[in-house]
């Protein structure tokens, strides 16, 4: 009686041990692959960093009826960049008045050029040298080995240029005002974004009809379409 007792007590303690190890893992290789994982698991979260999602950064402009064009054109008229600023396009402004400068200094310096030249080129039309004193004395003095044609194409170079750089300043007035008008009418009447498609996919060309005898009636090619939104 107590043999079998003793049996079977050592039947389910057997059963339990086995049932809480693995058969196919070495004693211990179960708590250290516990250990295995929860140290990875603590790697990797070390190394991943936190992210946000991407949003839409698509920005959608809608006419604007109170926005007038001819109050932009009309200040750009009065003063260069004065429409840019109503449009809120202020970053045009350094544009202008950097390029207006340019010209006025252009205008300048061909003008005392003009103004030199011209005063040496009266002097040697009526056969006088200059003295110390005068002021275009070290200019006549570096244009004497060059013949009076030289001088008076100078002249008229300066003058050129001189009346070019009005001309150009006049057109950089006007085309600042006609965009200062153009902006206000699409702010005005016109939805300005940035959300296009583009679509390309293969096509075929009809050749004219006097080369459809030649290498075929079709040319192959690539159709581009924008969808504005």
């Amino acid at each position: 009686m107590y043999r079998y007792l003793l049996i079977l007590t050592f039947v389910i303690a057997f059963g339990f041990t086995a049932a809480a190890q693995n058969p196919l893992m070495p004693v211990g290789t179960a708590a250290s692959s516990r250990a295995d994982s929860l140290k990875k698991a603590k790697s990797d979260s070390i190394r991943s960093k936190p992210f946000a999602p991407k949003t839409n950064t698509v920005k959608i402009y809608h006419p604007d009826s109170t926005h007038s064009p001819s109050k932009a054109w009309h200040r750009s008229v009065a003063i260069p960049g004065w429409g840019q600023v109503y449009n809120k396009r202020i970053w045009k402004v350094p544009v202008i008045y950097t390029g207006l400068t340019l010209l006025v200094l252009m205008y300048r310096f061909n003008q005392d050029q003009y103004t030199q030249f011209l005063g040496v080129a009266k002097l040697r039309a009526r056969g006088e040298v200059p003295g110390v004193d005068n002021i275009n004395y070290t200019l006549y003095q570096q244009v004497t080995p060059y013949p009076d044609q030289a001088v008076n194409d100078l002249v008229r170079g300066y003058a050129r240029y001189r009346d070019l750089s009005v001309l150009l300043f006049a057109a950089a007035w006007g085309i600042q005002t006609i965009d200062a008008y153009v902006d206000a009418k699409f702010q005005h009447s016109y939805s300005m974004d940035d959300d296009f498609s583009v679509r390309i996919r293969p096509t075929m060309i009809n050749q004219p009809v006097y080369a459809q005898n030649y290498n075929g009636s079709f040319i192959p090619g690539l159709k581009v379409t924008f969808t504005l939104r």
